[in-house]
């Protein structure tokens, strides 16, 4: 049974303790009221052990279970994300949104869930907000209604207040995982099966530029960080993103996070110039955590100066449209389409594109970018369905692209097609 599903499984007996927790919450309001003054009012840092001891020094008796739980939902009240600190501690959900005090939404990879987690009100939730907001060095209120951070434990927060919500104050929450997972166990959880494995591990080891592409939430990160756990050990990597995700397994990992501007607006670093930096430091492959904006300029121009097998993601519903998006992400940094195609024709190889599907995060097609006389596209060469593997008409070019020297027509099925780079043949996967 996968992780997912035991998760699953266990969700019912969750949703029975969140209701229960949410009821001891409103009904110990002045507990916390108590144990709040009387921690913030010492000299030290709020620390588990100081709440706790500020719990047993109320006088309140809980018992030793009840001690335990109400230690637990008051220092998540101060420390943690308060009412959904339970909901993060599910290993297997990536996302929390807060659309309001009685609307608390989760995704645990198989799309939004609604979750029993409710709020005594709007100015909880924007209280909520704002702690959280302020622990990441931001101010949220009035005059900056909308803010983005990312705080201590992984969490990376997005607030919005009322009136640009207009059903108050939105809170989403995009956890990283510590844990990062192996080629082995992305496969046993279904995002793809061997064949499409080892055409993961023949493009890395083959050093062909690619881009992961597809919607929010689809698994983009997941696997673009796993697959950089197969470069090569002696290899450096360094990380580009606007709020580090990225965590592969490697022993050369070097990241640089993006920096907003102070209240004055001052000392803001940009991805664009980060990319420049890290053009100095001697990159093996340059990774662009997400391309969403005028650093695409910086990413393809190191791509097409030697720095093969780098890559990102991007946002995209399909790999057919990660050309357009390439288009539309250059005109914001003043390149017209013909300087993007010039540039993305000699710069990327491959699009592996990531999809959700009823039966979980997918592979969904890998492709490859050509020219062609309708402009640049995205030529699927392996196709998932529900039905099985699909060959592309790209099939041939993806082999030749793996294997230089090799060539052979597509002969309109999987069996003995020849792909042969040594990733492939070595573990003995004729496609």
């Amino acid at each position: 049974m996968s992780r997912q599903d035991r998760s699953a499984q266990a969700w019912p007996r969750t949703s029975f303790t969140a209701g229960r927790r949410s009821q001891s919450r409103r009904l110990d309001s002045v507990l916390l009221e108590t144990v709040r003054e009387s921690v913030l009012s010492g000299n030290g840092p709020v620390t588990p052990s100081t709440v706790a001891a500020a719990v047993q020094a109320s006088g309140k008796l809980l018992g030793t279970a009840g001690a335990l739980e109400a230690a637990e939902s008051i220092n998540a009240e101060l420390n943690g994300l308060g009412p959904l600190q339970q909901l993060a501690q599910d290993p297997s959900v990536t996302d929390i949104f807060v659309n309001g005090p009685g609307s608390v939404w989760l995704d645990r990879g198989r799309g939004l869930e609604r979750s029993p987690v409710q709020f005594d009100s709007e100015q909880q939730v924007r209280a909520l907000a704002a702690r959280l907001v302020s622990a990441g060095g931001r101010r949220l209120d009035d005059g900056s209604p909308c803010v983005d951070v990312r705080l201590k434990g992984g969490y990376r927060v997005h607030a919005v207040l009322a009136p640009i919500s207009t059903a108050g104050t939105l809170l989403s929450i995009r956890i990283r995982r510590e844990e990062t997972f192996t080629m082995a166990e992305l496969r046993d959880g279904g995002m793809f099966d061997q064949h499409i494995e080892a055409l993961l591990r023949a493009i890395v080891e083959q050093r062909l530029s690619f881009l992961v592409s597809g919607a929010t939430g689809s698994g983009k990160t997941t696997l673009l960080s796993t697959m950089l756990g197969l470069c090569n050990p002696s290899e450096r990597l360094v990380l580009i993103e606007d709020a580090a995700e990225l965590n592969p397994v490697h022993p050369h990992v070097l990241t640089l996070e993006s920096r907003h501007g102070n209240l004055e607006g001052g000392g803001a670093l940009d991805l664009g110039e980060l990319v420049r930096q890290a053009l100095r430091m001697r990159p093996d492959r340059l990774i662009v955590g997400e391309c969403r904006g005028a650093e695409v300029r910086e990413l393809l121009t190191a791509l097409n100066t030697g720095h093969t097998g780098g890559g990102g993601t991007i946002h995209a519903n399909t790999a057919e449209a990660v050309p357009a998006r390439l288009t539309a992400l250059g005109a914001l940094a003043g390149l017209n389409a013909e300087a993007v195609r010039l540039q993305v024709s000699s710069a990327l190889d491959v699009v592996i594109h990531v999809e959700r599907t009823p039966l979980g995060r997918k592979v969904g097609s890998i492709g490859v970018l050509t020219d062609s006389l309708h402009g640049q596209q995205v030529v699927t060469a392996l196709r998932w369905s529900p039905e099985g593997l699909a060959q592309g008409p790209a099939w041939a070019e993806l082999s030749s692209r793996l294997s230089p020297g090799v060539s052979g027509e597509a002969d309109g099925s999987l069996q003995g097609l020849p792909v042969g780079p040594d990733a492939l043949t070595v573990m003995g996967l004729d496609l």
